[in-house]
């Protein structure tokens, strides 16, 4: 099949190469978690294997030799060594950038054609970004389990169960993150007047030496209450820095000897699962991403056999990981 203009493939590839490291910018900037691990240079990526390792440490009590002694007293040199890895499952996402040949004739100039795929390449991005945003909030469940295993599994609302990472909740304590819940644990549903006392209470499970979240999440529900829960002292917003500056709609939480950013993941498309605020420690949260496979093209030119178009494919390969999840948690209903 002959096309109006043979080197528009070429065009095609060349353009969503040369965009890729920009768009992998975007993404990470797009969702307010993904732009805190990027500045933490938590955004690293992995070169092969059938999972994506991520180192964990622990405390084994039962292999734990640490103690003190007196003297000439025997020490305790048995095999200390808890030092582990939980294994993720590599997710993979891809958009398609299109042009049948009619397209190509009426565009058939090279700047033509090059702002056509522009357009279109905007639209398979944007799409990437809004897509993996969102399934960065959720179990990694949907679409039949190749979803991103996002934060629904991470900090789920039900922590001593199930096994996350190929570790057994229910058996490693360590493992578990921590809840706390409007009605069960306070006594009465999530409201602007005792809000900031909910948050206090899970804060305070959070925090180990200099260990503490950095980052609080809430969907539109919470966030709005928490900032109503503020009306009387607004000076506490951050409307200049952090997260403020860099776009996000955010607030300060002081409490429990910590100072987080307060983020919206909500508005419109509403990314953060409702009724939610997590507090997360990103320095356990790591994005991983495969460094052949973070936002490229995949494969050469796919030529429909009964269609006169050309398809190309932008594609990312990778997942959400945690080395630390008991110093994560979550607020909910």
């Amino acid at each position: 099949m002959a096309f109006a203009n043979s080197a528009v493939s070429d065009i095609i590839a060349t353009n969503i190469q040369s965009r890729s490291g920009e768009l992998a910018d975007n993404v990470t900037n797009n969702n307010a978690l993904l732009r805190r691990l990027k500045e933490r240079g938590n955004v690293k990526t992995f070169s092969g294997g059938n999972v994506i390792l991520q180192e964990i440490m622990y405390n084994d009590a039962t292999s734990n030799n640490t103690n003190s002694y007196s003297g000439y007293e025997v020490l305790n040199v048995s095999q200390n060594s808890p030092i582990s890895a939980a294994q993720f499952g590599i997710t993979q996402y891809a958009s398609a950038v299109t042009i049948s040949g009619l397209e190509m004739i009426q565009n058939s100039g090279k700047e033509a054609i090059i702002d056509l795929l522009d357009g279109r390449m905007a639209v398979a991005e944007a799409q990437l970004q809004n897509r993996m945003s969102g399934d960065i909030y959720l179990d990694g469940t949907g679409n039949s389990g190749k979803n991103i295993t996002g934060l629904g599994a991470a900090v789920p609302d039900v922590p001593t169960s199930g096994t996350y990472g190929g570790i057994n909740r229910a058996t490693w304590s360590f493992w578990q993150p921590k809840v706390f819940a409007g009605v069960t644990n306070g006594g009465a549903a999530v409201t602007a007047s005792n809000i900031q006392a909910y948050m206090d209470a899970l804060a305070v499970q959070l925090i180990r030496g200099t260990d503490k979240p950095d980052l609080i999440v809430a969907d539109n529900n919470y966030y709005r209450l928490y900032l109503q829960s503020l009306q009387a002292i607004q000076r506490i917003s951050d409307s200049g820095s952090g997260m403020a500056g860099a776009g996000f709609a955010s607030l300060k939480y002081y409490g429990a000897g910590m100072a987080s950013d307060v983020v919206l993941d909500g508005g419109i498309g509403a990314s953060a699962t409702a009724n939610h605020m997590w507090f997360l420690n990103t320095k356990y949260l790591h994005f991983r991403p495969h460094k052949d496979r973070n936002f490229v093209p995949i494969g050469g030119e796919r030529q429909a056999v009964n269609q006169d178009a050309i398809v190309k494919l932008i594609g990312w390969a990778g997942n959400l990981t945690c080395s630390g999840a008991q110093f994560q948690g979550v607020l909910i209903a």
